[in-house]
């Protein structure tokens, strides 16, 4: 692997030259400069990481996530590692049970195999995970203690967050070549609690479609049925996590982009308040939009890794570092042994699919018989905040985006036709819509306290994942963005149904939207597929909320 430094260099080099030609030659060259960043991606998998033709699933297999225990091709050694949750492998790398060297090899070789299952990566940077987890090891031979409460642990994180001498694309055939000089804040304060960073993750074009694709990357798809989407815009992470190849990686979230992928895929995942965890030195696909904060978080199989991971970075004091941090420790808290929680069955302009329905339904039934104090919830303002959050997203008329595009003359991906023809706003009217959004904030403040809610239960998504290209409504999960409150997607243990989870004949559909998402439900398509649901609390209230989701969890294993 030693020539892969060496490649990288001479091929920022070309990549730059290209994009200089594309400002003085009306030809576009994004074609060119995505083949050949994949090209690279491709050649920075060593050989012995490579799968061979003849062990690959057929492209005609739509769920991979067993191939790796059935291929043959992991050793016992690696399937057994790679097979641990986050905080297992904490556990096993602080008492000197494993080293890091060894623990990071499989989830490197196990990521390398993901990404020729589903295309879930942007970049890896395998030499220096290596490099970082024998120094882990120097350090735990010479001390006997770990370096930090991840010692050794490798973790994944989202294409946007920057890595010394990484691209973060963001989607962007633009932005290839761009390579970043320093780490964002939140990767060093991983860094330093002892993470090891080994891979980065595919988004969609400025991390603003529910699906991943972009004209750099192509799609990710769904292991769990190749058929489908595994959300967006962190559906690179969610990809290499349910195939095992992550034992925990970091999305963000604008509009659902943590929680859309997680319940694409039945993992879980939190999406703080902004101010909790850091956000400086990331790349934005749209950068100086903050009527809508962007947030990072975790995404994982369990939820006890969410929490631990929460707490390392809380406790590392991120507000001396980033000044959108706020200085708030971690807070221990006791749960009321009885917690009062609103039911929302639908945002009122589109139905869930009988699945998600019947996993609400299940959880109400489980949370009332575990002796929690459950009331419905009607929404009486989803429309006003979908349509703020797709005001505030393009507000510049979409130039942020088109300028980028430009640069190489990008086409616009089909999914972003509201950007293609967005007309920019006045500073006036962004003032007003401003107001409009802290108004609505204080008004459902006002309608919480009034219920004297601890939290909300609600879908994720109004289905399960669906075919690609099938993205339609995110209106579950935008308004808690517009709010900016503390919000969990968790997976309820049941899955689709074919047999049992079909539209009854008493179907009414609220809107055309509604309508046609309903009209291309398929259970046969998504059987054995999990299901997940939303729990939201206050803002700022991360420590509880992760509570609260232990609390149902409990009552649904009842």
């Amino acid at each position: 692997m030693g020539t892969v430094a060496e490649s990288k260099q001479t091929y920022v080099l070309h990549a730059k030259v290209e994009g200089r030609q594309a400002a003085e030659s009306p030809a576009p060259i994004w074609e060119n400069i995505g083949a050949r960043k994949r090209a690279f991606l491709s050649a920075s998998i060593p050989h012995e990481w490579r799968v061979p033709a003849g062990l690959l699933p057929p492209d005609s297999q739509d769920d991979v996530t067993a191939w790796p225990a059935t291929s043959g091709w992991f050793t016992r050694e690696e399937l057994d590692i790679t097979e641990q949750t986050a905080v297992q492998l904490v556990a096993r790398l602080a008492s000197g049970e494993l080293k890091s060297e060894t623990v990071t090899r499989a989830f490197c070789k196990r990521a390398a195999a993901a990404h020729q299952l589903v295309n879930c990566l942007s970049e890896t940077c395998f030499e220096r995970a290596i490099a970082t987890a024998r120094a882990r090891d120097e350090h735990f031979a010479k001390t006997g203690q770990p370096i930090g409460p991840l010692h050794g642990l490798p973790i994944s994180l989202k294409d946007n967050f920057k890595l010394a001498g990484l691209d973060s694309t963001v989607g962007f055939s633009s932005h290839v070549g761009d390579a970043a000089a320093v780490d964002s804040t939140l990767a060093k304060v991983l860094e330093e609690a002892g993470a090891v960073f080994y891979v980065k993750t595919n988004v969609p074009t400025a991390m603003m479609i529910a699906e991943t694709i972009n004209n750099v990357f192509g799609r990710t798809l769904n292991p769990m049925n190749r058929q489908t989407t595994s959300g967006g815009s962190s559906g690179g992470e969610s990809a290499l996590l349910v195939l095992k190849g992550s034992p925990i990686g970091v999305g963000t979230d604008i509009g659902g982009s943590l929680r859309i992928p997680a319940a694409c895929t039945g993992i879980f995942t939190l999406r703080p308040s902004g101010g909790r965890f850091p956000v400086r030195d990331c790349r934005s696909g749209m950068p100086g939009q903050e009527g809508v904060m962007s947030v990072n978080g975790p995404m994982a199989r369990t939820l006890e890794d969410i929490a631990m991971y929460s707490r390392v970075v809380i406790d590392s004091q991120p507000w001396l570092r980033d000044a959108k941090c706020h200085p708030l420790p971690w807070k221990p808290l006791e749960l009321p042994r009885k917690l009062r929680i609103g039911v929302m069955w639908d945002d009122t302009l589109v139905r869930p699919t009988p699945p998600v329905a019947r996993a609400l339904r299940h959880t109400v039934t489980k949370l009332l018989r575990a002796g929690h104090d459950v009331v419905d919830w009607q929404p009486t303002d989803m429309l006003q905040s979908l349509t703020m959050i797709g005001k505030f997203f393009v507000a510049d008329g979409a130039l942020a985006i088109r300028k980028e595009l430009e640069r190489t003359g990008e086409p616009w991906r089909p999914e972003m036709d509201a950007y293609r023809d967005a007309q920019p706003m006045s500073v006036y009217d962004v003032w007003n819509l401003q107001t409009e959004r802290t108004a609505f904030q204080n008004a459902n403040l006002d309608r919480w306290n009034d219920a004297g809610l601890d939290a909300l239960l609600l879908p994720t998504m109004p289905y399960v994942t669906h075919r690609h290209q099938g993205t339609r409504h995110v209106a579950y999960t935008a308004v808690f963005n517009i709010l900016d409150v503390s919000a969990v997607s968790f997976p309820t243990g049941l899955t689709v149904d074919k047999s049992v989870d079909l539209l009854g004949q008493d179907y009414e559909a609220r809107s055309d939207t509604c309508q046609a998402i309903n009209t291309e439900y398929d259970p046969s398509l998504l059987d054995g597929m999990p299901i997940s649901l939303q729990l939201v609390a206050r803002k700022l209230e991360e420590e509880k909320v992760l509570g609260m989701t232990q609390s149902v969890l409990q009552a649904l294993s009842g």
